[in-house]
């Protein structure tokens, strides 16, 4: 199988990344040197907790959101951090100043269990010391995918529900998302659409989804998808500025006759959604609803 193409995700090259500082434990180091042990819980287990940030105009947007995030997902996990939301924002601003870094990056800050004795699932062989690594890059959509629109297609992979496997925590372990993501690829789409347990749709496999119908948004009920923060801000947007927007179950079917579909998420904002499963979604550059819910997001991912 060819992997091959753009996805969602897929930034614009920036060269300045190759020389960018990591903060590594509470030391800056070079991205070459940025290493941790193979008996790392992250590394042999995926056990641990992320955010995706961003740092615009030179300031981190919706920190406290984000920090609050990872702390529930650390607690849920029972992961001690080993820093409080002061010390992680101290150790940011110390990486942004390092790099120089002002506008247009894109932060992955990122906490495993740390090393353990021997690589093994149980969370008692970890010898207490988490791993604390945050990456920051200059990073930009692809502008020709947030011009063009992304292209869908369903995958056979479902979103999983709580108590099996929990979308809602940004845990380290994403496996499922990319044996979700395969198909996809094979279809010769950005974007894997993922239903739910039931045959809603639900998400993508990066991404939340919405959909435009008779003016209205819509997007899943939220019980299996990603605790999405910019999910959360549209559905906000939408309220502020007497958008009709509903959570709600919807089919497939539904969704092939949509007026307009994109998807939301730290690194990418508001993308529009062209084709899914090989379907026109809406009139091509007819996307009144979700150019306005993007204006108003970058708005407000600009505001003081």
């Amino acid at each position: 199988m060819q992997l091959t193409g753009k996805g969602a995700q897929t930034p614009n090259h920036d060269a300045r990344n190759d020389g960018v500082l990591i903060w590594l434990n509470g030391k800056l180091v070079q991205r070459a040197q940025a290493m941790v042990s193979i008996f790392d819980a992250g590394f042999g287990l995926g056990d641990g907790v992320w955010e995706g940030i961003r740092f615009t105009d030179g300031r981190f947007v919706f920190l406290d959101d984000h920090l609050k995030r990872l702390e529930a997902g650390a607690k849920a996990i029972a992961l001690d951090i080993g820093l409080d939301r002061a010390g992680l924002t101290r150790a940011l601003h110390e990486l942004m100043t390092a790099n120089g870094m002002t506008d247009g990056v894109h932060i992955r800050l990122m906490v495993t269990r740390g090393e353990k004795t021997t690589i093994h699932q149980d969370p008692r062989n970890a010898l207490g010391r988490p791993t604390i690594a945050i990456v920051a890059e200059h990073k930009l959509p692809d502008p020709q995918i947030k011009r063009e629109g992304l292209v869908l297609a369903t995958s056979p992979v479902r979103c999983s529900a709580p108590d099996s496997f929990d979308l809602r925590l940004n845990s380290h372990s994403r496996l499922n998302l990319i044996q979700a993501l395969l198909p996809a690829i094979a279809a010769g789409a950005h974007e894997a659409l993922m239903l739910d347990p039931h045959g809603f749709v639900s998400s993508c496999n990066s991404t939340n989804l919405f959909f435009v119908k008779d003016g209205a948004v819509l997007t899943s009920t939220g019980r299996y998808c990603f605790k999405g923060i910019t999910r959360q801000k549209v559905l906000d947007l939408c309220v502020a500025h007497a958008i009709p927007v509903r959570e709600t179950d919807f089919t497939l079917a539904e969704a092939y006759n949509s007026e307009e579909a994109f998807v939301t998420g730290t690194f990418g904002g508001v993308t529009p959604v062209a084709r899914l499963d090989g379907r026109a979604i809406g009139a091509v550059g007819q996307r009144p609803v979700t150019e306005r819910l993007s204006a108003l997001y970058d708005a407000l991912t600009h505001t003081p």
